[in-house]
């Protein structure tokens, strides 16, 4: 397939790719003059602020509610579509017809095809938005002492903290999906056939099925958590450590848009295979 630019598309990504490439540069000159001990002695650490015994991470809340802020606004601007569609109505168009298609194919109450359908899009677009800002967009840092208190804020020597690098935000999706799939499995069977599956095939199995169930969330949060703040931590290592002028851009644009990417699509697969199995 042969992907064209308007002029305007041109100047765009030519504008872009220089105020990507002038950070970076901004960024290498920076790690230059900063000791090894400082940079990595902070490494892994968040600004964490307790409020009465219960610990939050500002910029996670804060980031997750603009990328939520942005997907409403942009799924507002295009709530009407046009019978003959623009480039970016049909792009838009393929990504949903694609997952469509996966979800009527594997759902078999195909009255919860289009509730599936909402959910697995709804999460792949906000953690595909997060995994790119937080892996492939320069943005900032926040450093914080053990109280919670702001000691500086640094520009560019980092890129977005990416909510999904937040343990509690995959988490959340996870146990979310758990949630769904045996509420939607108790409406399609009805809860008596709901209560017998977790007896299945004798009542011997009960703490294994119950065992499974509990381990879905866990290896769901733990996958993409795994891949996404793993991965920011490698290039901010290799970042320092190679300090040669593209290598940087290549890691973030690899781990953030590629993997990124990739992860997002494999989350939303699994909860609709998580439903699905609870739908069988």
């Amino acid at each position: 397939m042969k992907i064209t630019f308007s002029k305007k598309e041109k100047v765009f990504l030519a504008v872009f790719i220089s105020l990507y490439v002038l950070v970076a540069i901004l960024n290498i000159q920076q790690l230059k003059r900063t000791p090894m001990e400082e940079i990595f002695g902070g490494l892994g650490k968040r600004w964490i602020v307790d409020i009465n015994g219960f610990r939050i991470n500002p910029m996670t809340i804060i980031i997750g509610a603009a990328i939520a802020i942005f997907l409403i606004v942009l799924a507002y601007k295009l709530r009407k579509f046009e019978m003959i569609p623009n480039r970016k109505q049909a792009f838009i168009e393929s990504i949903l017809e694609m997952f469509y298609e996966i979800v009527d194919e594997s759902i078999p109450d195909k009255r919860f095809v289009k509730p599936t359908f909402v959910v697995a899009t709804t999460l792949f677009l906000f953690i595909a938005v997060s995994n790119i800002i937080g892996g492939a967009v320069p943005g900032m840092s926040v450093v914080a002492d053990e109280t919670g208190a702001v000691q500086k804020i640094v520009l560019f020597n980092d890129t977005w903290p990416a909510p999904t690098g937040d343990l509690n935000t995959d988490l959340t999706y996870a146990v979310m999906v758990l949630i769904i799939s045996h509420i939607f499995a108790i409406k399609s069977k009805g809860f008596k056939e709901w209560l017998k599956a977790w007896f299945y095939p004798n009542p011997v199995m009960f703490p294994i099925n119950l065992i499974g169930e509990l381990a879905k969330p866990i290896s769901h949060s733990l996958r993409l958590f795994g891949n996404i703040g793993g991965g920011a931590i490698l290039v901010y290592i290799l970042s320092y450590m190679t300090k040669y002028f593209f290598a940087p851009i290549i890691f973030w644009g690899f781990f953030g848009i590629f993997v990124g990417l990739v992860q997002a699509f494999v989350f939303s697969m699994l909860a609709v295979a998580y439903i699905s199995s609870q739908l069988s």
